[in-house]
């Protein structure tokens, strides 16, 4: 272990595995067209279950309103490519597994990647209705009014289209957003005005651009952390949940984690792997744009504001590792960020608002956020032993216990990787993770703060198991439609077996090619 976390012995150490033998290129091959036929597949039943706007085309539209009056069947077709894309993402692994001694190639695999994406840019917004909350959002800054203070029902009027198609939980509540984030999409609804599906294209295309750049900064990172470039790209960028959550979902995370591995990447672009060299006037360089790249993913979403806690260690570790080297660190990256966000509050005009609606989020409690959860039980123990109904209170209380135990938790790792124990990108991981999980309200595509950073970083199989099975899982639990069932529950159940049953026989008619996918690798892995 280096002065900056890094491992010294293994960018070179990592070792150019051999390219995949001819069997193994076929199984490739069809790996792919399994995972494109997915997307395709997921493509089609966006049209009836996907999160349509109010004043949808499509009811109207010969040939396409099959799908709106059919949406049990559309939610099959599209689980059915969920299952296909997600299988074959599973069976892709094998040829990215670290310590195989063939990989695929990053070509190989960004053609798998850019396979898979093409038919999922053009689907209708599914799993979440968050985009039409950007698109309010924007329209409000882009009307001059302040989207800070007022949420869509205020600002735009309750019958405004773009009102229409935010989540009823959400219509009031101001954007809880950074300044960049809104300045952008300012710009959007400028261009779009009250047209829907062209300021969601936009909006993915956004995302679009985060993928891009976390596509650019992963194999980069894993190489100098001693992790396969194509390892840390199938699980980080091939990811089902980066797919379906963020590609197909729109959500500005995209944005923001791309912009925090690209800053990570470039501050240790001229970084030396040796403590206490002189620091040269590059080296700063570097650090400050990297440092203005991570700020920027913050003034889209807070959580990449974590980063520069361990890029400062890092640096810290770099100029010699003292208690003063940290303290140098640390001003060096609050006067950077405290500059680049004054300036963009400043500059969007937006101002600092965002400050004050960071828990906007908080007024939903859902099950799915522990500590929410425990508040639930313990006011539902409460009703038992007749003591009183105290769920509000008992979820305020659970929620500030469990934030001040995500703030020890990332104090420690900070700790931990100044001291050179742990890896500083292992705790940026770790500390997102806990932060987020550990937070008034978390969601499946919350998961990626955490496994990208540490997709770069961690070789060890049980990690690696342990994220790819959560991955997989959470993947294919949340129904594609983004909204409630109005009483028909029983939809779900009926689209989840259908699904299964399609899909069962789609291998049964490939079995052929699939069954030897089925197979385990031979070959041995790392530990």
């Amino acid at each position: 272990m280096t002065a900056g976390g890094l491992v010294t012995g293994n960018r070179a150490g990592i070792g150019e595995a051999a390219a995949l033998d001819a069997p193994e290129r076929r199984q490739l091959d069809i790996i792919r067209r399994w995972g494109t036929v997915g997307a395709l597949l997921m493509a089609v039943g966006s049209l009836g279950s996907g999160v349509a706007p109010v004043f949808s085309p499509l009811p109207g539209t010969p040939l396409l309103s099959l799908f709106v009056r059919m949406p049990t069947a559309s939610m099959a077709v599209v689980w059915t490519g969920m299952f296909m894309v997600v299988s074959a993402w599973l069976w892709l692994g094998r040829f990215a597994r670290p310590g195989r001694p063939r990989l695929m190639t990053r070509s190989q695999l960004d053609r798998t990647l850019l396979m898979w994406i093409t038919p999922l840019v053009f689907v209708l917004p599914m799993f979440s209705r968050d985009v039409y909350s950007y698109l309010a959002q924007s329209q409000i800054a882009a009307n001059g009014q302040d989207p800070y203070e007022l949420g869509p029902a205020t600002a735009l009027g309750v019958d405004h289209v773009l009102t229409r198609n935010v989540p009823n939980i959400w219509r009031e509540t101001p954007a809880p957003y950074g300044p960049l984030f809104l300045a952008v999409g300012r710009v959007i609804s400028m261009v779009t005005g009250d047209s829907v599906l062209p300021g969601v294209f936009l909006h993915r295309l956004l995302v679009l651009l985060g993928l891009a750049m976390t596509v650019w900064a992963l194999p980069r990172l894993a190489r100098r952390f001693g992790v396969p470039p194509v390892s840390a790209l199938w699980l980080g960028a091939a990811n089902p949940l980066v797919l379906f959550h963020l590609v197909v979902g729109v959500h500005n995370e995209g944005l923001a984690i791309g912009l925090m591995l690209v800053g990570l990447e470039l501050a240790l672009r001229r970084m030396p792997t040796t403590p206490g060299a002189p620091v040269t006037r590059e080296e700063l360089l570097w650090i400050v744009l990297g440092a203005t790249m991570i700020t920027m993913g913050a003034a889209v979403k807070i959580p990449a504001a974590l980063a520069l806690g361990f890029l400062g260690v890092m640096i810290a570790r770099r100029w010699g590792g003292r208690f003063t080297d940290l303290v140098r660190a640390a001003l060096l990256l609050l006067l950077v960020s405290g500059v680049v966000m004054v300036g963009t509050c400043v500059g969007t005009g937006l101002g600092f608002g965002w400050v004050e609606t960071l828990n906007v989020a908080s007024t939903v409690k859902s099950w799915m956020s522990p500590p929410t959860a425990m508040g639930f039980l313990g006011g539902g123990l409460g009703l038992v032993l007749k003591l009183g109904n105290h769920t509000d209170s008992l979820i305020i209380l659970m929620r500030l216990v469990t934030q001040a135990v995500s703030v020890a938790i990332a104090g420690t790792l900070l700790w931990k990787a100044f001291q050179g124990r742990i890896k500083a990108v292992n705790g940026l991981g770790a500390g997102l993770g806990a932060v987020l999980v550990l937070g008034p309200v978390l969601q499946p595509w919350y998961v990626l703060w955490a496994a990208l950073p540490l997709a770069t970083a961690v070789l060890a199989r049980r990690f690696r198991v342990f994220a790819t099975t959560a991955s997989a899982v959470i993947a294919v639990v949340l129904p594609p439609t983004g909204s409630a069932f109005d009483g028909r529950a029983y939809i779900v159940p009926q689209a989840v077996t259908g699904a299964v049953v399609a899909f069962a026989l789609c291998v049964l008619v490939a079995r052929r090619q699939v069954l030897p996918l089925l197979r385990p690798d031979p070959l041995p892995g790392s530990v």
